[in-house]
């Protein structure tokens, strides 16, 4: 019997630990923070992955950062074709010759797009059907929010984020943690928390644990609100989420006075806070501001995705307080 603190065979096709240090040494690849770069090293959480996902031979799966292939080798082994972007270089170059060296009988079912995911706009191939992917921490949500609204072929997904984002995607109306990803996932899909992975599965070791956060998409809110004016009113109610939306709501409006006739009239509370209503709620508001309010006063732009997290928060005050 081996050592139990020994990690198990990764398997054919796909990456262990050994492969991903052998794969980093031969690219000279230095991950970085920026691009939020931790690659996944345990074969059994790419298979638990792709096994919660869903994804099989019917499915057209778009990857959004698949680094060394980690996830890659596992979709493409399930019989899945997979359209991979990846914004580094050297990783998007490599990752074909990756998939002839570990799985080269599926490598006819991989596409890699090299570009950043916010840009990409079209994709080759049949169109994507869904999206598994472990995204990077620091674009998460953008990223996610972007693959719905332009590619509307994405019905259902899988994506491995940083813990706190996971349960803020997942949140529901009334938590402390609900806020823009959670109102914003929202409008495109259904959003679950269906896992919890450990940090000590990739290299470099994360600080913070990951979740994973499954979606199914449905119609958004009957409404003859734009998105955009919707997504404004999000943004607003949220800037300062301890204020009414009385309050909040009155830049974006106005005036406090013209705010609370807006609520009244899309019979929302406006001593209320925003975390409170549910996107439909939001969407009602959209319906009630007036002509001059198509941009926000404050300068905010509509496609804010993510608020600030609160452990990013409690480092900047202890940062300003520090200072001389």
């Amino acid at each position: 019997m081996g050592n139990a603190c020994e990690p198990e065979p990764a398997g054919p096709g796909l990456l262990g630990p050994a492969d991903v240090r052998l794969l980093v040494t031969e690219l000279g690849i230095r991950p970085t923070k920026q691009r939020g770069q931790n690659f996944v090293t345990d074969a059994n959480t790419v298979r638990r992955i792709v096994r919660t996902a869903g994804a099989g031979e019917s499915d057209v799966v778009l990857e959004i950062g698949p680094g060394l292939g980690s996830l890659t080798l596992a979709l493409l082994g399930a019989g899945s074709r997979v359209v991979a972007v990846e914004i580094d270089d050297r990783l998007a170059a490599a990752l074909p010759a990756t998939v002839e060296r570990f799985a080269p009988r599926q490598a006819d079912r991989l596409s890699v797009v090299h570009a950043d995911a916010m840009d990409v706009t079209a994709l080759p191939g049949p169109a994507p059907t869904t999206l598994v992917a472990n995204l990077p921490y620091n674009v998460a949500v953008p990223v996610l929010l972007n693959v719905l609204e332009r590619f509307p072929s994405v019905e259902n997904g899988l994506v491995m984020v940083q813990l706190e984002v996971a349960e803020r995607l997942a949140a529901e109306p009334g938590s402390k943690i609900y806020g823009i990803p959670s109102v914003k996932a929202a409008w495109y899909a259904e959003v679950r928390k269906t896992g919890l992975v450990g940090r000590a599965v990739f290299w470099p070791q994360p600080h913070v644990d990951s979740g994973l956060v499954a979606f199914t998409r449905r119609r958004p809110p009957s409404t003859t609100a734009a998105r955009e004016d919707v997504f404004r009113v999000i943004d607003a109610a949220f800037a300062q989420r301890r204020k009414t939306l009385r309050a909040a709501l009155s830049r974006l409006v106005g005036s406090p006075v013209g705010a609370e006739e807006v609520l009244r009239a899309a019979d929302v509370d406006p001593g209320a806070r925003g975390e409170r209503l549910a996107v439909e709620d939001f969407a009602r508001i959209a319906e009630r501001l007036p002509a001059h309010s198509g941009s926000d006063p404050s300068g905010s732009p509509a496609h804010t995705f993510e608020e600030t997290p609160p452990a990013r928060r409690a480092k900047d005050r202890a940062e300003r307080k520090s200072a001389p």
